[in-house]
C-alpha cells in the first residue's frame, strides 16, 4: 500500500538528515551522534506509549498547550517494532508516517520537522535551507554540558545541546526578527525514550520571549495502555 503523497514527502524530508550522516559516519560530531544515532528506544518495552506535555508561548502569536506521543509497538515479521508519532491534536496535528525498525526516537526528527514547517510559515523561506542550517550547526557549532535534571520527582544526568543555526546565516536579513532562534535538546540514557526535552526560544523585548516552544517528557504509559 502506497503512502499518501504529505506523507512520503514528509518520510524523506526526515530520513534526508539521516541519510547524510549515515554517508559520513566517520565524521559526525557529538551532538549529531546523540541525537541521530543512539538508540533511544533499546530499552523500551513494547507495547509502550511515550506521553510529552508541548507548549507555545510568546508575543509574536497565540499562546497554547498540546500534547505530542509516541506509540512503540511490536508487530508481527517486523525487525522488532514500530514507531508511531501522534503530534499535536486537531487543527494543529501534524500527519506523519510510521517508522519501522526504529531506534532513534523519532519524537527528535518529528519537533525538527514541525520546526522547518513554521519557520517556513513565518518567513516564506525554503524548508531545505532550514534543514541545512540546522545540521551545518548540529556538526559545527553546538555547545554541549552535563548536567541535572528532574524527572518524576527524581535527579537524573542528562546531557544537553545548545545550536542557534542563524545567527552568523548570510542571508539573515530576510528573517532578522528570528535570527537569534536557539534549540536545546536535553537527553538522558536514565528517562524512556532517552528525550527529556526539546526547547526552542527568540529573545524578545526586555528579556521576554518573542517565541518559545517546548516539548518535555511527562512519562511512559504502562505497556497495557498502548494499542
Amino acid at each position: 500500500m502506497k503512502l499518501p503523497l504529505l506523507m512520503r514527502t514528509v518520510l524523506a524530508a526526515l530520513l534526508a538528515l539521516l541519510s547524510s550522516l549515515a554517508g559520513a559516519a566517520d565524521d559526525i560530531s557529538a551532538a549529531e551522534r546523540a541525537l541521530f544515532m543512539t538508540d533511544h528506544l533499546a530499552a523500551l518495552p513494547a507495547p509502550a506509549r511515550l506521553q510529552y506535555a508541548f507548549r507555545k508561548s510568546g508575543s509574536l502569536e497565540a499562546s497554547f498547550e498540546d500534547r505530542v506521543t509516541v506509540t512503540w509497538q511490536a508487530k508481527p515479521g517486523a525487525n522488532c517494532c514500530t514507531a508511531s508519532t501522534e503530534f499535536l491534536g486537531g487543527p494543529r496535528r501534524i500527519q506523519l508516517p510510521e517508522i519501522e525498525s526504529a531506534q532513534g526516537n523519532p519524537v527528535i526528527l518529528h519537533f525538527l520537522e514541525r520546526d522547518i514547517r513554521e519557520m517556513q510559515r513565518l518567513t516564506r523561506g525554503k524548508p531545505n535551507y532550514f534543514r541545512k542550517r540546522i545540521r551545518m550547526a548540529l556538526y559545527q557549532g553546538a555547545t554541549m554540558r552535563d548536567l541535572s535534571v528532574n524527572y518524576q520527582g527524581r535527579s537524573v544526568a542528562a546531557r544537553e545541546f545548545v545550536i542557534a543555526p542563524y545567527l552568523d546565516d548570510p542571508l539573515r536579513a530576510r528573517f532578522e526578527k528570528l535570527a537569534g532562534k536557539n534549540y536545546v535538546f536535553t537527553l538522558s540514557g536514565e528517562v524512556p525514550g532517552g528525550v527529556v526535552s526539546i526547547q526552542t526560544q527568540v529573545a524578545g523585548a526586555a528579556n521576554a520571549p518573542l517565541l518559545r516552544e517546548e516539548m518535555t517528557l511527562n512519562g511512559v504509559a504502562s505497556a497495557g495502555a498502548a494499542r
